[in-house]
């Protein structure tokens, strides 16, 4: 049994997404969970097990994963009919897993960095900064239209989903690339979801 702890309009909002894309919606329950917010609202919710209240949480046979990079990877490889997963095998795999893993180590950071305002030759050096990151995003999608060729991945979905908070970057290889990604079923059903959750 998979359920997956989500709160509307959070960094969770994009695996309810993934769970469309995959048709995996009448095999995941998802759980709908306050968060604490930025503004101030919301606050920690007793019925989710994260350890730090946050989400997304997915858990599996009582299994805890947690992380958006390792939720997707693990939910996309556990529907392949979808074809969002690069299977293992596949001569592009590695750089699937390497476009997960610079998500969390490199995208998120400097996005949380830049809204912080905060500055230091010590951060640069570590995570890059925006220059140097949509430097690398403009590299890949000049080449094709998505980050692993012409196939929508996984990948693509998560790595896409900060503009969604942040806006776009005024980079038309990179917006035309969002434009696409969220023009998917998956972006469109999950806003609609939301929705209905805030109101319910």
């Amino acid at each position: 049994m998979l359920t997956l702890f989500h709160s509307p309009n959070s960094r969770s909002t994009r695996i309810v997404a993934l769970l469309k894309e995959l048709d995996a919606l009448d095999r995941v329950r998802i759980e709908i969970v306050t968060i604490p917010r930025r503004d101030g609202s919301g606050g920690r919710d007793p019925r989710n097990p994260h350890p730090d209240g946050k989400v997304p949480l997915l858990v599996e046979d009582g299994v805890q994963i947690w992380e958006s990079s390792a939720i997707v990877q693990h939910l996309a490889d556990l529907f392949p009919e979808a074809g969002l997963a690069i299977p293992v095998g596949h001569k592009l795999r590695g750089a699937y897993l390497s476009w997960l893993a610079w998500y969390a180590g490199v995208v998120e950071p400097v996005f949380v960095l830049e809204t912080t305002g905060l500055k230091h030759p010590v951060l640069d050096a570590t995570f890059r900064g925006r220059a140097e990151m949509e430097a690398r995003l403009t590299q890949a999608l000049s080449e094709s239209p998505y980050l692993l060729g012409e196939r929508f991945t996984a990948a693509d979905l998560l790595l896409h989903s900060p503009y969604a908070w942040f806006g776009k970057p005024g980079v038309p290889v990179i917006e035309a690339w969002v434009d696409r990604c969220a023009d998917r079923p998956g972006a469109a059903y999950a806003a609609r979801f939301d929705a209905e959750a805030v109101k319910a």
